[in-house]
């Protein structure tokens, strides 16, 4: 028999236990077998399909599976249409689980765009699929890594023992998690489309529409990627290196990495995100209102911090368009199992003050008992730390899930050393690190 035919046969009993108790999973049909990708184990069994929403998927089910799935919440939110390219380049980045044992399931989301609710729903409907058609999980592990940790959060706090009659996930591990929700996460991108606006006076140029600078673009805008980046050029410079550039787009670029303290270097994606990701929040989320301000807020950094501030331009979140965003994305701390994260220190997409705040919406909703935050001193970049840090990570949460000792940051750093034998060096961990509150790094402002 075929390791598909097992599994399918195996999950005749599942469904029938899908099908009388929360079981519209059962109606799903049923995936295919598909080629694993080369970083999977050859031993391991992978299956894709499309889910009633429309949402592309992969699962991967390892030879010598320890009875856990790995439910992956991805990163982006990207823009385009699903497919499942997207949700197979999950899996290529994150096999360390299939490689340790673990089952893994991940979804591309039904949709593009910023949608945490949803594209939590479709993480549920996915791990229904899994245990409709391919095996009984043990424990399930909901992970979510960058914009996904918000979607991992919502579905944590969404999907519970009280809205299902069983309790669906088991533990919750967030890696590099954008973890302010909408209303905060996003305030820094806020803040640079003011100051590059006072700076550069081209997005939008005087001749333009304009407009409060938190929708992305105003209503019946065509800019494109191009479009930004050769404003963006002809403000700032060429984005190579050593391209040569004048004094004052020289001048201009080192103020805005000095007031929104990020590289320079990165300042075009997080325009590029300011301007279309805000774009689509405010035409698809928000009912065509602008959910973002930057009234109340000092900026500081500059060569004449008065005369900036006199000079920005200025504009208020909308209070119903921030009350959509707020709904969709910001945590609520209420999440009733055990919950752990890392976070690359240096992360200059997810800021690790960010994480300060998660904290202290935890302990404010109830749950901070149930929060252990680890971070990390080195990482190939945002999207990935190493191979044994996760392996550490997952199996710390999951022995705290089982009754064991709730980790430490220590314990995690101890266990991280110890399976770098097995999955290779890459272990930083920072035991003692305490990152400082949202505020010192991104400046309040006055909120709806």
């Amino acid at each position: 028999m075929s390791p598909m035919s097992r599994h399918l046969s195996a999950a005749l009993l599942t469904a029938c236990v899908w099908g009388s108790g929360g079981g519209a999973w059962a109606a799903e049909a049923a995936p295919v077998a598909v080629k694993c990708p080369p970083t999977v184990p050859d031993t391991a069994t992978c299956f894709g399909g499309v889910d009633s929403a429309g949402a592309h998927y992969v699962l991967a089910q390892p030879k010598d599976w320890n009875g856990t799935l790995v439910l992956h919440a991805h990163g982006g939110p990207f823009l385009g249409a699903p497919t499942a390219e997207r949700a197979m380049e999950d899996l290529v980045r994150w096999s360390i689980f299939v490689k340790a044992g673990y089952a893994y399931a991940g979804s591309s989301f039904r949709q593009g765009g910023v949608a945490a609710r949803a594209a939590a729903e479709d993480t549920e409907r996915l791990r229904g699929i899994y245990r409709a058609h391919v095996a009984l999980p043990t424990r399930t592990l909901l992970h979510g890594q960058s914009w996904g940790a918000s979607v991992a959060v919502k579905a944590a706090e969404m999907f519970t023992a009280a809205t299902l009659g069983t309790q669906p996930y088991d533990a919750v591990l967030l890696s590099a998690g954008v973890l302010g929700g909408g209303t905060r996460s996003y305030d820094f991108r806020t803040d640079l489309r003011a100051v590059y606006q006072h700076l550069c006076q081209n997005h939008p140029r005087p001749s333009e529409p304009q407009y409060p600078l938190g929708l992305g673009l105003p209503a019946g805008a065509s800019m494109t990627a191009a479009d930004l980046n050769s404003r963006v050029t002809e403000c700032l410079g060429p984005e190579a290196k050593d391209a040569p550039r004048t004094a004052e787009q020289r001048a201009k670029a080192e103020t805005l990495a000095k007031v929104i303290r990020i590289p320079e270097n990165q300042i075009r994606a997080h325009l590029r995100w300011a301007t279309f990701h805000f774009q689509d929040i405010s035409r698809q989320r928000t009912g065509g209102g602008n959910p973002f301000g930057n009234v109340g807020v000092r900026y500081t950094g500059s060569g004449d911090d008065e005369a900036l501030n006199a000079a920005v331009p200025r504009f208020s979140a909308d209070p119903e368009a921030y009350r959509r965003l707020a709904a969709d994305m910001d945590p609520t701390g209420r999440i009733p199992v055990p919950v752990l994260s890392v976070k690359w220190i240096g992360d200059t997409t997810a800021f690790v003050e960010l994480d300060s705040h998660f904290k202290s919406v935890m302990e404010a909703g109830g749950s901070g008992e149930r929060l252990v935050q680890t971070f990390t001193t080195q990482a190939v970049s945002h999207s990935y730390i190493s191979d044994p840090t996760y392996s550490a990570l997952a199996a710390a949460l999951l022995k705290w899930a089982a009754g064991g000792p709730k980790p430490t940051p220590q314990t995690v750093a101890d266990d991280c050393r110890a399976l770098e034998a097995q999955f290779g060096p890459g272990c930083s961990f920072a035991p003692g690190y305490v990152p400082a509150a949202l505020s010192s790094r991104v400046p309040e402002r006055q909120r709806p």
